[in-house]
């Protein structure tokens, strides 16, 4: 799955949105879960690093197997030291592309079967530039 980093802007004004106290089920609605816990800013939640973190947009279906599809939102954190099994965005060959880290078998491995797996050795420029933390798919199609 290749990935383009997106440009950094100014940080963002935060934005606090009602975070609803009851878990929303996947069945009917309570009219008694109306009840606000907290209020919830996107910013605080999805970035622990702020002067580390990257935002990435996703580009193929490599990974739509661990969540990630095409066009997906991807938070990056630099700041996280990459550890086997860590989704992390990683530079090969001068090209960024988001992969499962597998130390072990010295692999770039995909979340999906019909990919191959990018081998890391010392014939490869490979670095991996940060840990996927959050990622946002966007599931309305007509927004």
């Amino acid at each position: 799955m290749k990935v383009t980093l997106l440009e950094r802007k100014q940080p963002a004004t935060p934005l606090k949105l009602p975070l609803f106290s009851a878990r929303v089920p996947a069945g009917f609605p309570s009219p008694a879960d109306d009840y606000i816990e907290d209020w919830l800013d996107l910013n605080e939640y999805l970035v622990k690093h702020p002067a580390a973190t990257i935002f990435a947009r996703a580009n193929g279906t490599s990974m739509v197997n661990a969540g990630i599809l095409d066009k997906a939102l991807l938070i990056v954190d630099r700041a996280i030291t990459p550890q086997d099994g860590d989704i992390v965005i990683a530079v090969v060959n001068g090209e960024h592309t988001c992969k499962i880290l597998d130390k072990k078998a010295k692999l770039l491995r995909s979340a999906n079967l019909t990919h191959p797996p990018v081998p890391i050795h010392e014939d490869i420029d490979c670095q991996v530039i940060g840990v996927v933390v959050h990622v946002v798919n966007k599931l309305c199609t007509h927004s």
